[in-house]
């Protein structure tokens, strides 16, 4: 079932009791949505997720509901944190996880995982690929964010990731400048191994921009599609075979250099 509700409360009203006449639900699966980021309000001039179900709004109040069985029946892994440094933490994102939600809910997200585990505020930095799996950074606070976001703007931040891909490859620092969008957009790729058995390679990319899918349409145009890849090769049963696995930056709050890589267990691809 999918629905959407979007009303203004003409008189006081607690909030689940609104959205349960609205829509025909039960107040336990308006309670369920509303705590898993599925509600919204509207109040001076601000949109926010309302997520206290006994909450009495006043008049005026403009509540929206995006219900979707399918979104928040989910479940995906849990992510792993691997270091808290204070203003900013270091996670591991597995496969399948948002990095962070949308109008139909955000318990599967990164962002909301965190300030869960975390019991503080959570800033997001940087995206990765709900299919993709790997390093994340979550900042505690405004300025954190930016100055951290900037290192990825500002193409300051060294990002490497681990791909399989179909068929054999020899690649040696290859460069793929192929825009993405309309936008410049450089990658290079290293052959790390290649399994003859499944025809299968294991390569290196780093990146220099951050445009939407680079890698996976840059190693497409390479006719070496990652395992995998829905959208640019073909389906499998493992999730898409990219992990981000190491950062390096000198960190604009620290002043020192940062490296950044996933510990063993986590660094891995699964061969198909």
């Amino acid at each position: 079932m999918r629905t959407t509700i979007d009303l203004t409360l003409p008189e006081p009203r607690k909030a689940i009791d609104a959205l349960s006449e609205a829509s025909g639900l039960s107040r336990q699966k308006i309670k369920d949505a509303m705590t898993k980021g599925a509600c919204w309000w509207t109040h001076k001039g601000k949109t926010l997720r309302l997520r206290r179900a006994t909450k009495e709004l006043k008049p005026g109040i403009r509540l929206q509901l995006y219900y979707d069985e399918k979104v928040l029946a989910r479940k995906p892994d849990d992510p792993v944190l691997l270091e808290d440094k204070g203003r900013y933490s270091v996670w591991f994102k597995p496969h399948g996880l948002l990095a962070q939600g949308s109008q139909w809910g955000d318990h599967c997200s990164l962002l909301r995982m965190a300030e869960i585990r975390l019991e503080r505020p959570c800033h997001l930095i940087h995206r990765l690929d709900a299919d993709a799996a790997g390093l994340m950074l979550i900042a505690h606070d405004p300025k954190a964010a930016g100055a951290l976001s900037k290192c990825f703007a500002a193409r300051t931040m060294s990002k490497h990731y681990r791909a399989r891909v179909s068929g054999a490859t020899n690649f040696q620092n290859q460069l793929v400048d192929t825009p993405v969008e309309g936008k410049p957009a450089t990658s290079r790729v290293t052959t790390l191994s290649t399994s003859t058995a499944d025809q299968t390679s294991l390569v290196e990319v780093q990146i220099e921009t951050g445009r939407k899918h680079q890698i996976r349409r840059h190693l497409a145009s390479l006719g070496h599609p990652i395992i995998g890849d829905r959208l640019y090769g073909r389906p499998a049963p493992e999730p898409l075979q990219l992990l981000a696995f190491r950062l390096h930056f000198d960190c604009p709050l620290s002043r020192q250099p940062v490296t950044l890589q996933l510990p063993e267990g986590l660094d891995n691809l699964k061969q198909p």
